[in-house]
């Protein structure tokens, strides 16, 4: 009976967090932002953006591939699919709780591979170096594609935080207190540290974590599958542009936008998202703010032009519910999987 009821619960527990992160993300939405997200989908060509959700899948496939080639030089081979379904538990996860996600994934793959975590994280934190200096190479190269546009651009952002929809923005109510809660924490956690670190124990077990974290990093140096690292690291921010790209064409007035401001778009959509939790609301208006000036002024004036707007709206919904899906399953999956010993 107990077994079944554990059984039960590694099921359900999965599916009840993916219908509720779909509920939050949705109650998130103003009556105005949900008006322009169905009005999106109505005028959309959904074979583009299935399109697109394929794409993404390919990237997030060639990313577990590429973790493999970080975890044989620590001692590793790893199955392919728990590689995969752990980094889409990890995505899934980070929905919930931003930045558990990368956890998340060293905690699966310890369960289902007997990767010691130290290691396992820190391959994922060697994977997350090497994107963003693959982020700031693509962000510098669509700099220089816009040269001519800087202005306007500038001019757009500046009037987009003059009409008080700066979405980065944060209510400060009590910040005054921010300042006493994060010293008495760093005094709490300065004195903890001290009275563990005089432990003997402690010190060895954080010596191993310590040198099974820098082993994790440097496997970046080690691989022996150097050229194919570099390859799946290329061809996941390929996909990822094609999946933006893509939506473009899910609308007529959209489709005609160039090459550069699609690449100003993407940016502009990769800051929204860091800066807001799932990028809910700065996602599709960073987009359409930047992707705005490549097309007409809108009918009426106004700093966004609703198209633009829609298909920023079409692209985040269909990424969010493909993680959602794909994610939930993944952690289901995984779950349920048998737990092997840790080794190495």
């Amino acid at each position: 009976m107990k077994k079944a009821l554990i059984g039960g619960l590694k099921i359900l527990v999965p599916l009840a967090l993916g219908l509720w992160l779909v509920v939050f993300f949705y109650r998130q939405l103003d009556e105005q932002q949900r008006s322009e997200l169905f009005a999106a989908f109505l005028q959309a060509d959904h074979w583009w953006l299935g399109l697109s959700i394929l794409f993404g899948l390919a990237s997030h496939l060639s990313r577990a591939w590429r973790w493999r080639y970080l975890l044989g030089p620590i001692g590793h081979e790893v199955s392919f699919w728990n590689a995969y379904h752990s980094t889409m538990a990890g995505y899934f996860i980070n929905m919930l709780l931003p930045r558990a996600g990368e956890a998340t994934r060293a905690v699966l793959l310890r369960r289902s591979e007997g990767v010691p975590f130290e290691k396992g994280f820190g391959t994922i934190m060697a994977e997350r170096v090497v994107d963003i200096l693959m982020l700031l190479a693509i962000a510098g190269t669509t700099l220089v594609l816009q040269l001519d546009k800087i202005e306007l651009f500038r001019a757009k952002i500046n009037a987009f935080r003059a009409s008080g929809e700066d979405l980065t923005n944060v209510e400060d109510s009590g910040s005054g207190w921010l300042p006493w809660v994060v010293l008495a924490t760093l005094i709490i956690l300065s004195i903890g540290g001290l009275v563990a670190f005089r432990n003997p124990a402690f010190r060895m077990r954080l010596r191993k974590t310590l040198s099974g974290f820098l082993e994790g990093v440097g496997s970046v140096i080690r691989t022996r599958h150097r050229s194919a690292f570099i390859g799946h690291t290329i061809l996941i921010w390929l996909l990822y542009i094609a999946m933006f790209q893509v939506g473009f064409y899910a609308i007529p007035t959209t489709a005609a936008v160039p090459f550069a401001g699609v690449m100003a778009g993407f940016i502009a959509g990769s800051i929204g998202i860091i800066l807001v939790q799932g990028g809910i609301g700065a996602y599709p208006a960073f987009v359409a703010l930047i992707v705005g000036v490549y097309m007409a002024t809108p009918e009426g004036g106004g700093l966004i032009r609703p198209d633009a707007l829609a298909m920023g709206w079409l692209l985040w919904t269909a990424q969010t519910v493909m993680i959602i899906a794909l994610g939930g399953l993944s952690l289901l999956l995984t779950s349920r999987s048998t737990k092997r010993p840790v080794t190495g």
